[in-house]
């Protein structure tokens, strides 16, 4: 897989292949596309924003893009891709009261 088969503000059942090398079924929502991967969250997982490299991305079972009303907004300073340069994993948890949280 490369940055073309993916899009922003999209869900997406794929097989990914974790770290150890296993592939496991995984549905994610993508945040941004960079040259060297995408930052996602997984769904029903907890907080934390990870950043995936494309060729981690085995298969694309579903792609659904999210209507502009149920797209997730993240600072775009957590989003660059400098701030992703030396890590993989992000704790981001934000609450709102127009989200009844």
């Amino acid at each position: 897989m490369d940055k073309s088969d993916f899009q922003a503000h999209t869900r997406y059942t794929v097989t990914w292949q974790r770290p150890g090398g296993r592939a496991v079924p995984a549905s994610f929502y993508v945040h941004r596309t960079h040259n060297s991967g995408m930052i996602v969250r997984f769904s029903g997982a907890d907080a934390a924003l990870r950043k995936i490299a494309y060729a981690e991305v085995l298969r694309i079972v579903t792609a659904e893009a999210v209507p502009p009303e149920q797209q997730r907004s993240i600072p775009a300073a957590l989003l660059d891709e400098k701030t992703w340069r030396d890590r993989s994993e992000m704790m981001h948890y934000a609450s709102s009261p127009s989200r009844g949280k």
